[in-house]
Parts: C-alpha cells; sequence; structure tokens
C-alpha cells in the first residue's frame, strides 16, 4: 500500500507491479445502454477523457468509467492503459485527460507530499479534496474499497489459529509467526517492523520471516511457507487461493479508498457526473474488487468486458 516521497514512491511502484495482469489492446469504448443510471441529454456529445493506470485493477476501472460516460451520452476517450500513477496525474494536471479512478491515500501521499495519512475515510477524502482544488481538480466521495497493504493467512490455518485480525498475533506461540514480506516494506520506517510495534510485536517474538518478490508471496502463503503473507487488499489471488485478509484493527495502514478525481471545470459545467458515481461507487467494495481482479488475473478475462459485464448484472447498464 508512505511516510516521504521517496519512500512513498518505492511504494506506488510495488503496487504497480503487484497488480500487473492482462490488459485491454486497445483504447476501445465497449458499447451498452443506460440502465438504473439514465442517459442525460446534458451531457451529450460532451467529451470526456478518461485517463487510468497500467494495472489491472486500474484497466478494470478505467473501462468501467468509459463505458458508463459513454452509456450516458458522452463522447469518451479512453487512456485507459497510461503508463504509471504519475503518468495519468500529469495527463489530469494538463488537461490531457478530465476523470481518472484514483486513490485518496496515493493524491494525499504521493502526488500531495503529505507524509502522515489521515486515518478516517472521510477525512481523508475531504483533505485530499480540499488541497486538490488549487490544481482545479475536485475528488467524488470515494468508495468503500480500500486498496492497502493487509497481512493474510490461508483460510484453514487462520481458523485452526482462531485468528480475524492482526491484533490476534500477540496471542500466538512463536512458531506460528512466520511471515512472507517483500524486502522493501520489511525494511521501510513505516514498514513491517512499525506495524508489529503497533500490534505489540518485536522481530524477536517472531518466528521465521521470509523476504520474498512481491508477486510470490500469496503462493508462498497459500502454500504454508509462512502463516502471514504481505498483500493488497483488493488482489484477486486473495479469494483464488482461499487467503483470509486480517482486519487491520489499530488501523496502522493507510487508506486507499477509491474514487474518481474530475477537473472541477467539467464538474461545475456538469454537476450530473457527481450523480452518475454515487450510483456507482458505493457497490465497490473489496470483496467486489478482488472478484472482478480475478477475472482479469486468475481467468484471463479482458479488463474491458469483465467492467461492462459487472455494471450489466448490477443493472446500472444494460
Amino acid at each position: 500500500m508512505h511516510r516521504s516521497l521517496r519512500l512513498v514512491a518505492l511504494a506506488l511502484v510495488v503496487l504497480l507491479a503487484a497488480g500487473c495482469g492482462l490488459r485491454s489492446a486497445s483504447g476501445a469504448v465497449l458499447k451498452a445502454k443506460p440502465g438504473t443510471i439514465q442517459h442525460y441529454d446534458s451531457l451529450e456529445g460532451v467529451p470526456i477523457t478518461v485517463a487510468a493506470k497500467d494495472f489491472t485493477e486500474q484497466l478494470i476501472l478505467g473501462n468501467m468509467l468509459s463505458i458508463i460516460l459513454n452509456a450516458v451520452g458522452a463522447d469518451v476517450t479512453n487512456m485507459t492503459n497510461t503508463p504509471g500513477s504519475f503518468g495519468v496525474r500529469q495527463a489530469m494536471l494538463d488537461g490531457t485527460a478530465n476523470i481518472s479512478p484514483e486513490y485518496t491515500g496515493t493524491g494525499w501521499i504521493n502526488y500531495m507530499g503529505n507524509e502522515e495519512p489521515i486515518k478516517d475515510p472521510v477525512a481523508q477524502w475531504q483533505a485530499v479534496d480540499e488541497a486538490d482544488q488549487a490544481n482545479d481538480l475536485s475528488w467524488l466521495p470515494p468508495a468503500p474499497m480500500n486498496n492497502t497493504y493487509a497481512f493474510a493467512i490461508r483460510e484453514s490455518e487462520a481458523q485452526r489459529l482462531g485468528v480475524t485480525k492482526l491484533s490476534d498475533l500477540t496471542g500466538l506461540p512463536r512458531q506460528a509467526l512466520t511471515f512472507c514480506v517483500e524486502s522493501e516494506f520489511a525494511n521501510r520506517n513505516d514498514g513491517f517492523v512499525p506495524m508489529l510495534r503497533t500490534y505489540g510485536l518485536t522481530r524477536a517474538k517472531l518466528g521465521r520471516v521470509i523476504h520474498l518478490d512481491t508477486g510470490v508471496i500469496y503462493t508462498a502463503t497459500a502454500n504454508g511457507d509462512c502463516n502471514f503473507g504481505e498483500v493488497f487488499t483488493t488482489d484477486g489471488r486473495i479469494p483464488t487461493l482461499n487467503l483470509r485478509v486480517l482486519e487491520d484493527d489499530k488501523q496502522f495502514f493507510p487508506l486507499y479508498n477509491l474514487t474518481e478525481v474530475i477537473d472541477t471545470a467539467l464538474l461545475d459545467a456538469h454537476p450530473e457526473l457527481a450523480e452518475i458515481f454515487a450510483q456507482l461507487n458505493p457497490r465497490l467494495t473489496n470483496e467486489t474488487m478482488m472478484t472482478l481482479n480475478a477475472k482479469v488475473d486468475s481467468d484471463g478475462e479482458d479488463p474491458a468486458i469483465v467492467a461492462r459485464d459487472w455494471l450489466i448484472s448490477e443493472g446500472l447498464l444494460t
């Protein structure tokens, strides 16, 4: 999923690398008709460019926004698959793009350079929205989904040990406290060791700690090479590998709730955009996003088709 610019940039690289999957081959916008999200005459022919990043979750979300905006009447350019967070950010800042799916923590920490995250999701959203008004960008009320760091355990072992949250770890014997983490997270001053400290643990109280590449951690955890693996909370491998994400009950990790960033001038001219995405965002939970990500990364489906089919299944479009 942060408290210095250099380190958060590294964390972002890890996040992007962890999420890489199959990508749509073009910027085409798949067709769908209005559903509970209605057509808006006021948006008919309005040019809107959507920019999204180049990893699985963003490929799905960028196509989702593009398909919705096309269905409600806008003339959409789909820039999904733009390389990297800062590529999308620059497109928003220079006006090449008007809307992007983004994470509140990324905006607050990576783009705006704040070292301390805000623990309340509403307050974090309000803070990043207020700060970005200086750049003529507005952040809509976010979705429940929070793509942040977490620790997961295979379901069978979670049941045997009786763990559901990170604070449960203090009650486990040393031999059960085995971890798979990637090296950068293990050594960062806002990473593994401070997390342990928050939950009343130290490295000396642990069993084996294995350093692995981020993508390998999921399978290593599922295979029992360690009990607790560092993961990202909306990764599709979590349900595919039958892992249980432990609750961060002391709220150590920053919040990365998803929402839409919109050019403020466009939003002022078309406030109906807020109405449209207010119908979408409440439906985007961690569980929903994990399922959609798994369809791409595990089942090999195209992210644009996954996005369209889900919108139709939810009745938002037809």
